[in-house]
């Protein structure tokens, strides 16, 4: 049976290229990795090839597999030396850009798996013009241009490439990166793995070098990608997966297996948001204490999806009073995409850089600006994340992907950081619970529990008009609750892509990003 192919983004322009890649006959992974690429150049205060990524890749009739592209830290980084200078690691500049990145390993890995016969040329032809000739800023990245002012404006080579003359930038400028294209088009011409021990990995290191990064060759050369099996738990409306270690996927799937034992309760929309947020509060209370490297885990963390751990999550419950949360959130920007390809394979994939443009550090011979993921470890000697050599940080970024009891399949996700599990609950739960069409399950007003970077409050955020509906009513069962303006960025860039029993696709993007959603013939 020929499937209906679909491709959704959080650019149109990656969206875009993407589905032409499956109307050539091309895999979900193919597909992906071309729209990987283009939204690098579309969107590089939220991702790009000097971060990381994470896929899930569903084939049809197979159990998933998970491939983690996450860079480690410099192998021979000094951790007494960063505490010297103080208790916080940095977030700007050479210091921030202490791990490898690791998504084009993980593009390759992906290829190697699911591809057919495009060559890399055709995957990343169409990035490469776009970084040779120029792209459109959006409001999305004015935004980040203007959050990021004071962090990375004194940092000359970003100065010079992603501000205009000193200001910040404006919808309808124009964004060109000659070096990325040129980076990119060694990669198509000389193979993915050029970037770690090849041409690439020399200049980039030394440039890393030379900027003062602890990050050296012998860091690329070390860096592959891996190939693991996704966490997953069985729920009342099917099987869904998630990502292992070192990332928060457990708590997406800890959310949604906590609620599915409340639903029950759930007689209103006030009691669906009370719900999620209160199973949200369960789910981050473990993720915070265990998730970290899957080297130094207490435990592995599908053995936090049993029975008697979501039992004792929903024993925590209450469905009339909120539970108390003073709680650090992590920050994060992000991007989601999911395919579905002819074949019946289905893609979540995530990629980032972490904060907006990442360290901000950008290296000109290579196009490449650094992610700043290492600022997601402690210096905290006892702390489970704690700096060290060649370790994982933690990871926000988690694709989701489920089965469902009517034989219907589910790629979606979103960027947000310490919203993406939050808004993955959501978004299920309104389209799997609560009735709602894909596209409204999507679009309509989401709310976001913890603070995010650049906001010191620990709050209920809603989107306006949800406020005005309940902010009381949650007030009143103690949840400390504010407002957003609608259709709100800090709520994410969502999507997601539904293949019936038959073969037929339903797609849906995020009003909040400039993307869009792709059906096939």
């Amino acid at each position: 049976m020929k499937h209906q192919t679909a491709f959704t983004a959080p650019h149109y322009k990656a969206a875009q290229v993407g589905q032409q890649i499956l109307d050539a006959g091309g895999t979900a992974s193919e597909a992906m990795v071309a729209a990987a690429a283009m939204i690098s150049v579309q969107y590089p205060h939220m991702n790009g090839i000097g971060g990381d990524s994470f896929w899930l890749i569903a084939k049809k009739g197979q159990t998933p597999v998970a491939i983690d592209g996450c860079g480690a830290a410099a192998l021979n980084i000094d951790v007494d030396a960063f505490r010297a200078k103080g208790s916080e690691l940095p977030e700007a500049g050479a210091d921030a850009s202490i791990t490898m990145a690791g998504t084009v390993a993980a593009w390759q890995k992906a290829l190697e798996m699911d591809a057919t016969n495009l060559s890399l040329i055709q995957l990343l032809q169409p990035a490469i013009d776009a970084a040779r000739s120029g792209i459109e800023v959006t409001q999305s990245l004015v935004n980040a241009s203007e959050k990021t002012y004071q962090r990375l404006a004194s940092l000359p080579a970003f100065a010079e490439r992603f501000l205009k003359q000193g200001k910040t930038l404006q919808v309808g400028d124009t964004l060109i990166n000659e070096a990325l294209a040129n980076t990119l088009t060694r990669l198509a011409e000389s193979g993915l793995d050029d970037f770690y021990r090849g041409e690439i990995a020399e200049l980039a290191a030394k440039e890393l070098q030379q900027a003062g990064s602890p990050l050296g060759l012998k860091d690329f050369h070390a860096h592959q990608a891996r190939v693991l099996a996704p966490l997953s738990v069985q729920t009342s409306k099917g099987r869904l997966y998630n990502f292992g270690a070192p990332t928060q996927g457990v708590a997406s799937l800890l959310i949604l297996a906590i609620y599915d034992r409340l639903a029950a309760q759930a007689e209103s929309e006030i009691d669906h948001i009370h719900l999620l947020v209160e199973a949200t509060k369960q789910a981050f209370i473990i993720r915070d204490r265990e998730v970290c490297d899957e080297e130094n885990l207490t435990q592995p963390l599908q053995e936090w999806l049993t029975e008697s751990v979501i039992d004792e999550c929903v024993s925590n419950v209450s469905l009339q009073k909120a539970l108390p949360w003073p709680h650090q959130a992590k920050p994060g920007d992000t991007i989601w995409m999911g395919a579905s390809d002819q074949y019946g394979t289905m893609v979540s994939f995530i990629q980032s850089v972490y904060w907006e443009f990442g360290s901000g550090l950008f290296l000109p011979e290579t196009g490449i600006l650094w992610n700043c993921r290492g600022k997601s470890f402690s210096l905290d000697a006892s702390h489970h994340n704690v700096l060290a050599a060649g370790k994982k940080p933690f990871h926000t970024l988690n694709p989701a992907y489920a089965e469902l009891n009517d034989g219907s399949r589910m790629s979606y996700g979103t960027m947000g950081g310490e919203g993406q599990p939050q808004t993955q609950a959501c978004l299920f739960s309104r389209y799997h619970y609560q009735g709602d069409t894909l596209a409204d399950a999507v679009a309509k007003p989401r709310w976001l529990l913890g603070r995010t970077w650049g906001n010191s409050t620990n709050n209920l955020r809603l989107e306006r008009s949800l406020y005005d509906a309940y902010g009381e009513q949650l007030m009143q069962r103690g949840h400390d609750v504010t407002y957003v303006a609608d259709v709100n960025e800090l709520m994410g860039h969502a999507g997601a892509i539904v293949l019936n029993s038959e073969g037929k696709a339903c797609a849906t993007s995020d009003p909040r990003s400039d993307g869009r959603s792709i059906l096939g013939e």
